[in-house]
């Protein structure tokens, strides 16, 4: 299963784990990429000095290569973008904004720089602005949304650009994986099913609402605001959606998110928190170590393909 973007990462699968903040840290971003994808920490609204420890952390248990993944609002991501080359980081994921401020920085540096792109749009400027490629993820994903549907968006954006697509949201098996392909995409980014690896270090709880989770599970808050974030229905998003109908502005809305990811991830609070998940959760069954789910994914889609 050799495609561009294979050779590009210098990966044995198209395989790459999402950027999940406070979920993708070093020991999942390692673990995966040991197993032959492309791991991924995920620096979300961290701190850069911690960025720096989770790459040096990886850097001890793999010689393979991992990326991170920048949110370009976090208030650091300056400082941020400095420390992914000045660590050597061969490949850097981008989202919420337009990363064409480091791109000079991060090309000269040797940097494979990917954005995730919701729209045909984006894909052309990220294209021009020098993108090795680009993650087109739909809105099935979890977390930050978009709001166009993988199998309408990724096809789109293979046509007009010509740098290597990676399709995203709503992808959790080989059936997936194969389906990314028939649309012309050279490589899948799955989150939602590596929050469950053996390697991940979400708490248990979190894990077990995703194991539970049926197809209809999922709530979309924040359509309100233009920010629309995917996660498990509970407690907390019942009322943020009461909020949002009855209409609470921006600022009542943020105070009861505020924390609400860290809460979820590492406390456990799964009914006050915010339990980030795609619409694919139904099909995460169970935990497996980050091996299990890639040979599972890559050895079912090479069936579907026709691929000896």
């Amino acid at each position: 299963m050799k495609t561009r973007i294979t050779e590009l990462l210098g990966i044995e699968y198209p395989v790459i784990q999402g950027g999940m903040a406070w979920v993708a840290e070093y020991n999942l971003a390692a673990a995966v990429s040991e197993a032959g994808g492309l791991g991924i920490i995920g620096a979300g609204g961290a701190p850069a000095e911690f960025v720096r420890e989770q790459i040096r952390k990886a850097k001890e248990v793999t010689d393979k290569p991992f990326g991170v993944n920048i949110m370009l609002m976090n208030p650091e991501a300056d400082a941020i973008a400095q420390v992914i080359v000045d660590e050597g980081v061969k490949v850097v994921t981008t989202g919420a904004g337009n990363p064409s401020k480091y791109m000079d920085m991060w090309k000269a540096a040797g940097v494979k720089v990917i954005p995730v792109v919701a729209s045909v749009a984006m894909a052309k400027l990220m294209e021009r602005g020098g993108a090795d490629a680009v993650v087109a993820e739909g809105m099935e994903s979890g977390g930050h949304i978009g709001s166009t549907t993988t199998m309408a968006l990724v096809p789109q954006i293979v046509d007009a650009v010509n740098i290597p697509v990676i399709a995203a949201g709503g992808i959790a098996d080989g059936r997936g994986m194969a389906a990314a392909f028939m649309l012309g995409a050279e490589a899948v980014q799955i989150g939602t099913r590596f929050v469950v690896a053996s390697e991940c270090i979400v708490h248990e709880n979190y894990k077990q609402q995703l194991v539970k989770a049926k197809d209809i599970d999922s709530a979309v808050t924040g359509m309100s605001t233009g920010h629309p974030v995917r996660s498990i229905r509970n407690k907390m998003t019942k009322e943020y959606l009461r909020m949002e109908k009855e209409g609470a502005d921006f600022m009542e809305l943020e105070k009861l998110t505020l924390g609400s990811l860290r809460k979820a991830v590492v406390e456990g609070d799964v009914v006050n928190g915010t339990v980030m998940a795609g619409q694919i959760a139904g099909l995460v069954k169970k935990e497996q170590p980050c091996k299990e789910i890639i040979t599972e994914i890559v050895t079912q889609a090479n069936k579907l393909m026709g691929v000896q």
